[in-house]
């Protein structure tokens, strides 16, 4: 996710006891993984299976990070970049998508949206462009919040996934017209960098095919036969991503420009936006059905998935403001295989409970100063 991802739902990033998904959509703040705001009951806890997948994900986000500077000198690293990339942040959005389905812009909800996903935004836009000034050595860069730099896009384009939710549950076919306006993105170079509009559009409709699953959905996909099918499909899709990666510009999975602006013709959008589509679906629908359904070790770390997530960003650019990887070790398999644990361990790190208690005011701020309280509030606490 290099300059290529930027991370909604309704925030959702601790490491606390987790919450079911229901039939209603649950909370959107296991989306994101992130603390209930207020205790769980026996009623309410957190699917082990949505946190392990969003553990499992951030991981790969943070080796497909660790090895872009690693593609030129190995087909293999390219190969497991394209596949990385081809599915790592739709699995993201479907997720969040799906934890989204109640979102409902009552007070409430737009109060967590904001606290959970706006602030963070805004903090670690201004935050980013600090650090690039500098350690990126670039004093005179601007503060723009319409302007999101490396993986604040993701915060940006949930804000606005999530405030159009109530328009997908009205419209008669969501998906064919999310994957519409996608492909007329695609083919639109004027549409402008603002709010990275272009990703916005290119990834919706991940979002809204998140909108419109079923728990039902999940537990067909971890399916003992589904498992066992999806491990020839991920050989496969290595090996078309061995053979075409001289040749594929990677930056069609980053979904941020259109076909124009990738020197290829018009209907070249379209056609790779309904190919990527597709594939990315299948793919992400073999993920999940590897991914543990029941509570292992890292299970507790997918509720603190944007916290690895945002603040790993630091440490990937610094890799490159720095010039770590001018050493030449590192372009040996070795190195390359070294890269790859430390970015999984680095990114273990930074879900963890510790970092989350330094960084929750900066992440989940509660900002009851900043709203009003509503009738029923004000009367509980007569």
């Amino acid at each position: 996710m290099s300059e290529t991802m930027r991370p909604t739902q309704q925030p959702s990033t601790s490491l606390r006891p987790h919450r079911q998904a229901s039939a209603k959509g649950a909370d959107s703040g296991q989306a994101l993984g992130k603390a209930p705001a207020t205790p769980p009951t026996s009623a309410k806890k957190r699917d082990a299976f949505f946190d392990n997948a969003k553990y499992l994900a951030i991981v790969l986000v943070a080796m497909g990070h660790a090895w872009e500077p690693l593609r030129g000198d190995s087909r293999a690293a390219a190969a497991l970049y394209i596949t990385v990339y081809t599915f790592h942040m739709p699995a993201f959005i479907v997720i969040s998508g799906y934890f989204s389905r109640s979102f409902d812009a009552s007070p409430g909800r737009i109060k967590r949206l904001v606290t959970g996903v706006a602030v963070p935004y805004v903090v670690f836009e201004v935050a980013y462009t600090f650090f690039k000034r500098w350690a990126g050595g670039d004093p005179s860069y601007p503060i723009s919040l319409l302007d999101p730099w490396y993986l604040t896009w993701f915060l940006a384009a949930l804000v606005i996934w999530r405030l159009t939710t109530p328009l997908w549950k009205v419209v008669r076919w969501p998906l064919p017209l999310a994957l519409a306006i996608a492909v007329l993105a695609s083919v639109s170079p004027d549409i402008g960098d603002d709010l990275d509009l272009q990703r916005v559009l290119q990834f919706l409709p991940f979002f809204v095919l998140g909108l419109l699953l079923q728990p039902a959905h999940f537990q067909l996909v971890r399916r003992r036969e589904v498992r066992l099918l999806a491990v020839p499909v991920f050989a496969g899709a290595l090996a078309v991503a061995y053979w075409a990666a001289p040749q594929l510009n990677a930056a069609w999975f980053y979904r941020r420009d259109s076909a124009q602006e990738l020197a290829a013709p018009g209907w070249t959008g379209a056609v790779m936006t309904l190919a990527l589509f597709g594939c990315s679906v299948i793919l992400v629908a073999c993920f999940f059905a590897w991914v543990p359904r029941r509570e292992v070790w890292f299970t507790a770390l997918g509720a603190g998935t944007l916290y690895g997530y945002l603040l790993h960003g630091f440490l990937a650019k610094g890799s490159r403001f720095w010039h770590w990887y001018d050493q030449d070790w590192l372009h040996q398999p070795f190195g390359q295989i070294t890269a790859t644990l430390i970015a999984a361990t680095v990114i273990t790190a930074l879900c963890t409970p510790p970092v989350q208690r330094i960084f929750r005011p900066a992440m989940e701020p509660k900002m009851e100063w900043a709203f009003k309280r509503d009738a029923t509030e004000v009367r509980r606490t007569r």
